[in-house]
């Protein structure tokens, strides 16, 4: 495969405005970053910014390492695999999923090499500490990808200890898949912040992995990206959980299969194989929904009659609030 050469990191002066935060009738801020949406055969409909700068595709990259997972044996019923490639809220579905994964091998949460952490969901949180419980291993939203990495290591026959260490063959098998999804090879890594190898990439090589993924329960149903695909399609639930924008698209858009990541990252792949990617310059959370939504309707994502039109327009705008009432908007800028 044939790709192009990557520009060089994030920060270089190419970004374009993604997003306007309209308070009242000003434009308050304006979120830059790069874009790219790609068409069936691959090639861009719409491109904002640089979609080849070098940029760090955190949690976006985990359908992939669930992939490589798959390829080495990792077997699990859908619900746990769409686990293996989440970023979970923390929820009580999530924590019992993952202590779930953990006993198909053998394990309990002591194995788990990821930090402690709080749930990420507001509601979990607070559930949590009204539990009397703090920051823990098994409640950090990548517990269940590093479960399923035990698991994969138990079934391989790999050493459980090591598993995040970059020369692992667990981690040079994602890596390779990585460079293979994403058609891109890996020009730096670092450590992500659940303490595994994160493998650098561009926005056009993750919207090139992520269409490729989408399109496989249909171009190649018997993969093991098939699988992870079906899986995160059919249980968004337990890819992300109650009230984000990951869950809501892909329950909202059949055969969707999308993946947010932190700093800024969206990635999104239709099951014809067209994809949206995209960077947030600085990081910020809140465009994320607004420029996906507005990206995917390049590609007519929401043109079938099976789609939620309701659930799709709740995340097109993000009102800005004044005195607790809406009083302008986050929206995409194209």
């Amino acid at each position: 495969m044939t790709t192009a050469s990557p520009s060089p990191d994030v920060s270089n002066l190419t970004a374009a405005p993604l997003a306007h935060v309209v308070r009242g009738d000003l434009v308050e801020s304006v979120h830059l970053g790069h874009l790219v949406a790609l068409g069936v055969d691959g090639t861009p409909v719409l491109t904002l910014g640089d979609p080849e700068v070098t940029m760090w595709p955190r949690s976006s990259v985990k359908p992939f390492q669930a992939v490589a997972m798959v390829r080495h044996g990792l077997d699990l019923p859908e619900r746990l695999m769409a686990l293996a490639a989440a970023s979970h809220n923390g929820e009580p579905d999530h924590i019992a999923g993952a202590l779930a994964i953990l006993a198909r091998a053998g394990l309990d949460e002591r194995a788990l090499r990821n930090p402690p952490d709080l749930p990420g969901g507001t509601t979990a949180m607070r559930d949590w500490l009204e539990s009397g419980q703090g920051p823990e291993q098994i409640s950090h939203n990548c517990s269940g990808k590093h479960a399923a990495m035990l698991l994969t290591c138990v079934t391989a026959g790999w050493d459980t200890e090591t598993y995040l260490a970059p020369d692992h063959p667990l981690q040079r098998a994602i890596r390779e898949t990585i460079e293979e999804f994403t058609g891109v090879p890996v020009s730096h890594e670092t450590v992500d912040g659940c303490g595994a190898p994160l493998f650098a990439t561009t926005v056009t090589g993750l919207a090139r992995g992520i269409g490729r993924l989408a399109a496989s329960p249909q171009q190649a149903p018997d993969s093991a990206e098939a699988r992870v695909a079906h899986a995160m399609s059919t249980h968004p639930h337990m890819v992300a959980g109650g009230q984000r924008p990951t869950t809501t698209l892909m329950r909202a858009v059949p055969g969707l299969v999308a993946k947010d990541g932190a700093d800024g990252i969206f990635t999104a792949g239709l099951p014809d194989g067209s994809a949206v990617a995209f960077k947030v310059l600085d990081g910020a959370e809140r465009p994320l929904a607004p420029v996906l939504v507005t990206a995917l309707d390049a590609l007519g994502a929401f043109s079938g009659d099976d789609v939620d039109h309701e659930a799709v327009e709740s995340l097109r705008e993000r009102a800005v609030l004044g005195a607790g009432r809406s009083v302008g908007a986050i929206r995409a800028t194209f």
